[in-house]
């Protein structure tokens, strides 16, 4: 008989437990701790890029050290090899602004412009 009145109590006591509270419950934290990582914009592509200019800027920024290049005169391993992937000019903007691991996003080190020259470069060198 013990049994009985528990069964029957112990949802009663569930149910009045809630009772009284006017909010809505969520599974979503009121503050984010750290940052949210958001999906890199397209970069500007409406920049002519100068091959010539972007040559001088591929050699001076690092890219040589990294990736091969024969235009370049570059054997750089931790890179892919630019001559093999042959990349578009969307990726090379992509990667020089943005970076991929290991690659470093260029965005804060190079202007726009030499972005848009070191990516015709590369295009044009590698007939991407």
């Amino acid at each position: 008989m013990k049994r009985v009145g528990l069964l029957i109590a112990f949802p009663l006591l569930l149910l009045a437990a809630g009772c009284g509270y006017e909010g809505t419950v969520s599974a979503t934290p009121q503050t984010v701790i750290g940052k949210v990582a958001a999906p890199p914009a397209q970069p500007v592509t409406n920049l002519k890029g100068d091959p010539v200019a972007g040559k001088k800027v591929f050699m001076t920024a690092g890219c040589a050290s990294c990736h091969t290049l024969k235009d370049a005169g570059s054997t750089g391993t931790i890179g892919p090899n630019l001559d093999e992937a042959k990349p578009p000019l969307p990726l090379v903007l992509q990667r020089v602004t943005y970076g991929k691991s290991p690659m470093p996003s260029f965005k804060g080190t190079l202007t726009p412009q030499q972005i848009a020259d070191v990516a015709a470069y590369v295009v044009q060198a590698t007939s991407g």
